[in-house]
């Protein structure tokens, strides 16, 4: 399930390139391709509600608005940085969401954070240096807005964590595309260009391959422990080169692979000792 999830995830962000640029017709803004998203991905949670007997009773809003608010500003940033730079580049640097959540847990959730896993963040930072590559002729804006979308989802992170332990997981999904959709068509309606046929049809394929990404990945954290699923989620890096090379015939140059490799052995160590830590927790 995972696994299919990050194939899926991966599609968003080719869909989000495609839009981006002026394959289909003149280029869409980004706040409208994450308008498509949110949009389209609760019109088909919407014809599910009826099955599955919500209650909107005690529900903590403000860490739901907060989630969906670093949520929405992570998503149009990635969206942004597929349309700058290759997708395997924009998605290893987006990997950088769990230090970014980490490094910010200390200030807002109190939590103690040792060496090892500030060597994890350290090693990842050095892969996203290499992808960065500030001072270089290789230099990509699109780097920077990467990077701004993986601080944005750190900090959606901190809210979720929260909100895991007060709400079940299928409100939280159907009130964060409620509340991202209310965000993201008010922030596109001062970009607004009318889309073409076939980017109606993509704005429509991106809600409804989010919603099913996001729907497997929670029944995926249904039946394991997260420790044993998120690093299967790398494989979203996979998927996205390929798909990259596929439609837009695009080759990562070595210098990339080994900056997307060196921050997924930071954020694959963090999560190893994550998980160390959860264990020695339930001793």
């Amino acid at each position: 399930m995972i696994l299919i999830a990050s194939s899926l995830v991966a599609a968003t962000t080719l869909i989000a390139k495609t839009l981006g640029t002026d394959t289909l017709g003149p280029a869409l803004h980004p706040s409208q391709i994450t308008a498509g998203r949110f949009f389209f991905a609760f019109s088909m949670l919407a014809m599910l509600a009826p099955f599955l007997k919500l209650r909107f009773v005690g529900i903590p809003w403000r860490l739901h608005i907060l989630r969906t608010f670093f949520g929405f500003l992570g998503v149009s940033c990635m969206f942004a940085a597929a349309t700058q730079m290759p997708l395997g580049e924009a998605t290893a640097i987006s990997f950088l969401s769990p230090i970014a959540t980490m490094m910010l847990a200390i200030p807002l959730l109190g939590e103690k954070v040792g060496p090892v896993r500030w060597s994890a963040a350290g090693i990842s930072c050095i892969g996203a240096l290499i992808l960065i590559r500030p001072g270089m002729d290789a230099f990509q804006i699109g780097a920077l807005i990467a990077l701004t979308a993986a601080i944005f989802m750190g900090l959606e992170m901190i809210f979720l964590k929260r909100l895991s332990g007060l709400e079940p997981a299928i409100r939280i999904l159907f009130i964060n595309n409620i509340i991202g959709m209310v965000l993201a068509v008010t922030a596109a309606s001062f970009f607004w260009r009318d889309p073409t046929p076939d980017q109606w049809k993509l704005l429509v394929a991106i809600g409804c391959v989010m919603a099913c990404a996001q729907a497997l990945y929670i029944q995926a954290m249904k039946y394991a422990d997260a420790s044993f699923v998120v690093p299967f989620s790398y494989a979203t890096l996979v998927f996205a080169t390929l798909y990259d090379f596929a439609v837009f015939d695009v080759i990562p140059d070595n210098v990339s692979i080994v900056g997307a490799l060196v921050i997924i052995f930071g954020a694959l160590f963090l999560a190893f000792r994550e998980r160390q830590i959860k264990r020695a927790q339930s001793r």
